[in-house]
């Protein structure tokens, strides 16, 4: 793939961010569906910390132990984060972090009948945003298993704001780190 500009890649997750707000809010229009409650508190916030932090130990385990996810997500880190400055980080966590669970965790959940055939059929859905070809199934397969673990957070909290924060807080320090190791190996 032909590499991105910063302007490119920030352009692309605001895009990205705005077509799945305006696909949540069109299916909340269309359907009678009834989006999952945000509520902000505490108990949310830090469980969703925890289960953020849970999630990047894990997926730093694996991408140390499974080298086919390492190059996957080596593929998608270096396409997405490599032109971005260190503070665009924070719109990557941002912008998806919220989009994405507003669509996936906080509308189509319930209206597929947030029970585990949605959270299957959700957590897929998911994980294919994820794959940009077919040589990315195992970036696929663990943002599907991501997915599972944010929709079943949302699901037993009954608060959008529990995934909400996972999500934000394991794109904001996975790209973090991800961008302070490589330019420490490009400064060697």
């Amino acid at each position: 793939m032909e590499p991105l500009t910063r302007t490119q890649v920030l352009v692309a997750i605001a895009a990205t961010a705005l077509v799945l707000f305006i696909l949540a809010r069109l299916w909340l229009v269309l359907d009678t569906v009834e989006q999952l409650p945000s509520q902000l508190g505490i108990y949310p916030v830090g469980i969703g910390l925890l289960l953020g932090i849970g999630i990047t130990l894990v997926s730093s385990l694996f991408y140390r132990i499974w080298p086919r996810y390492r190059r996957s997500a080596e593929v998608y880190l270096d396409y997405i984060l490599k032109p971005l400055a260190l503070p665009d980080v924070l719109w990557l966590g941002l912008l998806p972090g919220i989009s994405e669970e507003l669509l996936f965790r906080g509308v189509m959940l319930p209206a597929l009948g947030a029970n585990y055939l949605a959270l299957g059929l959700s957590s897929l859905c998911f994980g294919l945003l994820h794959m940009s070809d077919l040589r990315q199934w195992p970036y696929m397969v663990w943002a599907t298993c991501v997915g599972g673990i944010l929709g079943y957070s949302a699901l037993v909290s009954q608060n959008l704001l529990v995934p909400v924060v996972a999500h934000v807080f394991t794109n904001i320090v996975s790209s973090l780190v991800w961008k302070l190791k490589t330019s420490d190996l490009a400064a060697h």
